[in-house]
């Protein structure tokens, strides 16, 4: 079985980089999702629904007279897909996109489309919004009650679930921090995010589900599969009849990364929080 380590060391990622501003496809890095979700105990028949939801910023081309063109791309891939894409290597592959001329945002939207399908083994939705057509982008914040305005020490910056208590009560809730970070696992560069649970069932312990956040602090990994943790130790340890875990992290290198899992059929709206 080929691990997210064999795909890293025989590609770019984490070395110097010669930044191509020509349509370059072999640029986007394939990492699978099995060898983490492997770790983390998770069936192949999938305990979750949803969808990663991606942000570029930064996306130009050139229509055929050489005018340089811009918009905000909208990447949604679901999370059944067999691979994602690196963020560090979808950047650059974004990037090679500046200087080639292509006749209609259609064409470019048809060709991200196509290669992306290609990376993750699944169709991903793609959305090109010109930027005057972007007001859908309305910065907003997390529904919910706050974790984050408890006084409380901190002293663990590695997962620990165990902090994960529910008591007796049976409640609908939804909770949000925005004290989520961790590290990429490619540069060790740090994901600074928010996340909004909403679940059903014993009511969790408050207190220990902040410390159980801020003990991603010092973690290495992927925010899709940071955010398939979180789900995955919910479920083990507070045992809901319904959850839901949505996080959104900061932008960097132009991009936002929006991973959202459920045990429910819907779908999140992408709106901003206010540090994206």
């Amino acid at each position: 079985m080929i691990t997210i380590e064999d795909v890293l060391i025989n590609s770019p990622l984490g070395k110097a980089t010669q930044y191509e501003d020509v349509y370059a496809p072999h640029l986007l890095c394939s990492i699978p999702r099995e060898a983490k979700r492997n770790e983390l105990g998770i069936p192949k028949e999938l305990p979750f629904k949803g969808i990663d939801i991606w942000n570029a910023y930064e996306l130009s081309w050139l229509n055929q007279k050489g005018k340089p063109c811009v918009a905000v791309g909208e990447f949604i891939v679901p999370c059944a897909s067999r691979y994602l894409f690196e963020s560090k290597s979808f950047k650059l592959y974004l990037l090679s996109f500046s200087q080639s001329r292509y006749e209609s945002i259609d064409e470019v939207q048809h060709v991200l489309a196509s290669d992306l399908k290609k990376a993750t083994g699944e169709v991903v939705r793609v959305k090109l919004m010109p930027i005057g057509a972007c007001s859908s982008f309305a910065i907003q914040k997390f529904s919910g009650e706050s974790l984050d305005e408890q006084d409380l020490e901190f002293d663990t910056y590695q997962i620990d679930p165990k902090f994960l208590q529910v008591g007796a009560e049976e409640v609908h809730e939804t909770l949000y921090s925005d004290l989520l970070k961790s590290n990429c696992l490619v540069t060790g560069q740090p994901d600074w995010g928010s996340i909004q649970i909403t679940y059903t069932g014993k009511k969790i312990d408050r207190a220990g589900l902040l410390r159980y956040i801020v003990s991603f602090r010092g973690h290495s990994g992927f925010a899709e599969h940071c955010v398939e943790r979180i789900f995955v130790d919910l479920m083990r340890y507070c045992t809901p009849q319904q959850l839901t875990v949505y996080a959104r992290y900061t932008r960097r290198g132009g991009i936002d990364i929006n991973p959202y899992r459920s045990t429910e059929d819907d779908s999140p709206k992408n709106e901003r929080l206010w540090r994206q």
